[in-house]
């Protein structure tokens, strides 16, 4: 029986958020369904963090670029699928260089499908 809206049954659901270098994503999102998840949400975004940037030169004039290119990669899997994606994940995106990136894990206390009303897990299926 599916868990409906106003159904008491919990269940473990967690947010994966990836920070990655773009040229990262084919890769990420091979391993990623590779272990069977299939639902993801890229963004492109820019950031900062111990990678501190680095200078250009543009028409002769130097100019620092302090937010750097990368790709957020976000999914939502049941608690059972969560080690298994992070681990993916982090293999995927490794370089072994500074700017690999980070790795978010949260709980998320619901999911809900918009189309069934489905909730928790069966939301993600």
């Amino acid at each position: 029986m599916r868990r409906r809206e106003g159904a008491k049954e919990e269940s473990a659901v967690k947010k994966i958020e990836a920070i990655i270098k773009p040229f990262k994503l084919d890769e990420a999102k091979d391993a990623l369904a590779e272990i069977g998840i299939t639902g993801i949400t890229v963004s492109e975004v820019r950031g900062v963090g111990r990678q501190k940037g680095h200078s250009e030169f543009y028409r002769g004039a130097e100019y620092a670029v302090d937010l750097l290119p990368k790709i957020k990669l976000e999914t939502v899997v049941v608690d059972e699928l969560a080690e298994k994606a992070i681990t993916a994940l982090q293999q995927a995106a490794h370089t072994n260089k500074i700017g690999d990136g980070k790795i978010f894990v949260s709980e998320i206390s619901d999911a809900i499908r918009i189309r069934t009303g489905e909730r928790s897990d069966y939301a993600l299926r």
